[in-house]
């Protein structure tokens, strides 16, 4: 299967920061987009990795990165980086003064130590 055969060019993203993060009040390190459906989600390096979830629930099989300035898609699938694709439908990242990471507010001071690295 290709990657422009899991891809829908015309969905556009579901919003501008991860669906279950924003419904909890969590927070996440960066975004990833579904190439199907458009499900944004956060990373795996992200406490709760939802867009991981998100594929494994749903089938949907491959992500595009949702950050500004980066191209690149994963298929889960394959276990495959693609540095680009096709342009999907705008907007094509998270708001370029959207924190990182974020969003305002949410992120606990000590978020590095949280995540292992401070």
């Amino acid at each position: 299967m290709s990657l422009e055969q899991v891809i829908d060019l015309a969905v556009p993203p579901s919003g501008t920061g991860c669906v279950e993060c924003d419904a909890t009040g969590g927070w996440w390190v960066h975004l990833r987009r579904c190439a199907l459906c458009g499900h944004i989600g956060c990373c795996d390096d992200s406490p709760s990795k939802h867009a991981t979830a998100h594929a494994r629930e749903t089938g949907h099989p491959v992500i595009r990165s949702f950050e500004p300035g980066e191209e690149w898609f994963w298929d889960y699938t394959t276990s495959k980086f693609h540095e680009s694709g096709p342009a999907l439908a705008p907007p094509e990242s998270r708001p370029v003064d959207q924190p990182v990471p974020g969003p305002a507010g949410r992120v606990p001071a000590d978020w590095a130590e949280r995540l292992g690295g401070g």
